[in-house]
């Protein structure tokens, strides 16, 4: 008996070995191959001649989606499924250390360069040329390169997500919505409209995150394309005007925030590594309910200025309004939503821009706080403290907070993500729908 205990306990730490050592050996694969189509990248920013950037095209995106994926399956596969955060505040990239720092200075480099130098990544958006001509019929320009990297990372890191999540019905639902909506109504029907000759538009951006989509300019010009633009601009009214209230009002503001939108979409993929560094501080919350409604004043007074000027032909205001949109655009548009907004998710957490400057979220928060049937109900007495919720809340709500008092989770910021339910080790919470009269109904 005790010689077999003897050989259990000497085998058993080489079977574990050596699928330790089979995992590592993937992933050592796994990062050679996006080191490869990183270096291969580079090779194009300075200027590697090729008859054709089809085969450079493959080999970049190819290279480093085979090596992203190879990795998160490894990474998940050997584990059962399951949430596991293990060190994470130990490890830099995710604490906010070194490398979290260099990550958000590159990303924050590049966003300057697309918005004010696009010249200096001509090869890059050239890179992508096979890929426009086929669906575009057109070049590439830096607008179709952004938004073919955007829906590349939405669609690794959502596999990523997948994987990750694989247990949570309602995370893999979700996830698949966000990459269905940023592939065909945020990257393939612009882009065959385009081939169609007919305006770009973008059908999961509503206003006022899309800012301009009520602007006068932009609908003259919808106007003059016929029958297409008359309905681009009737979805536009209708869905900002019309599906926003009633839908927030059934679902709250998950419906859109984590489910459809593209700026969602990305921090909930590409940014869930950085959900924990959100702030939840008093001081953060104060912030976000100045800024956040202060550019929903801001895209409103800009609108408004701006058709002034159209109805009168410019007699009342001239160019100030331009100036005021041209304002809005720069300082909100490009610095806030772009540059801060997805250039600091390892310094501040996935959601800087939804939680402190998207003007969409502060009508849907207006609506979810005051009129909508969801809520995150709470079972107080199985809560146990240990603080995952507040932790892992994207948006720095102190989740624990209401758990520990049995009282519903009504806040105008929380966008329904679920991963406070998802982490909690209790069944503690859950995200529900029911009468206004019901949600504030603290003690069950």
């Amino acid at each position: 008996m005790n010689e077999s205990i003897q050989i259990k306990k000497d085998i058993e730490p080489a079977r574990i070995y050596g699928k330790h050592a089979h995992i590592q050996r993937y992933k050592k694969i796994s990062m050679f191959l996006i080191a490869v189509g990183a270096f291969i990248f580079f090779l194009v920013h300075v200027g590697i001649k090729i008859a054709s950037p089809l085969p450079l095209f493959f080999l970049c995106f190819g290279t480093v989606t085979a090596g992203a994926l190879l990795y998160f399956y490894q990474q998940y596969r050997e584990a059962p499924a399951g949430i596991r955060h293990n060190n994470l505040f130990k490890t830099p990239l995710m604490s906010g250390g070194f490398p979290g720092w260099i990550i958000a200075i590159v990303l924050t480099w590049f966003y300057i360069v697309l918005y004010w130098f696009p010249q200096f990544i001509e090869n890059w958006i050239a890179l992508c040329d096979p890929l426009s001509m086929a669906i575009r019929n057109k070049p590439a320009d830096h607008w179709f390169f952004y938004g073919t990297l955007y829906t590349f990372a939405i669609l690794i890191m959502g596999i990523r997500m997948l994987i990750k999540y694989r247990h949570n019905r309602y995370q893999i639902i979700r996830t698949s919505s966000l990459m269905f909506f940023q592939l065909c109504f945020a990257f393939l029907i612009p882009a065959f409209l385009v081939l169609l000759n007919q305006p770009e538009y973008y059908f999961s951006y509503l206003w006022p995150l899309k800012y301009d989509y009520l602007f006068p300019a932009k609908i003259h010009s919808l106007f003059k394309s016929g029958g297409l633009g008359y309905f681009m601009v009737f979805w536009t009214i209708a869905a900002s005007f019309i599906a926003v209230p009633l839908l927030t009002y059934l679902f709250g503001k998950r419906w859109y925030c984590s489910w459809v939108c593209g700026c969602g979409g990305l921090a909930e993929t590409l940014g869930d590594p950085f959900r924990q560094l959100s702030s939840k501080r008093l001081r953060a919350w104060q912030f976000e309910r100045y800024s956040i409604h202060s550019v929903l004043v801001f895209v409103i007074v800009t609108t408004l200025l701006l058709w002034i000027n159209s109805l009168t032909s410019g007699a009342v205001l001239g160019s100030f309004s331009r100036s005021f949109a041209r304002t809005y655009g720069f300082l909100i548009g490009a610095i806030w939503a772009g540059v801060v907004g997805v250039g600091f998710y390892p310094l501040m957490g996935n959601r800087v821009w939804c939680r402190f400057g998207c003007p969409l979220a502060a009508i849907l928060g207006i609506i979810q706080k005051y009129f909508s049937r969801f809520r995150i109900t709470t079972n107080g007495d199985q809560c146990m403290s240990c603080g995952n919720c507040s932790t892992y809340c994207e948006m720095g709500i102190d989740v624990r907070w209401y758990a520990q008092r049995s009282q519903n989770i009504i806040r105008a910021s929380c966008v329904g993500c679920g991963i406070c339910a998802a982490v909690c080790p209790r069944g503690v919470l859950k995200l529900e729908n029911g009468t206004i009269r019901e949600r504030y109904d603290f003690q069950k």
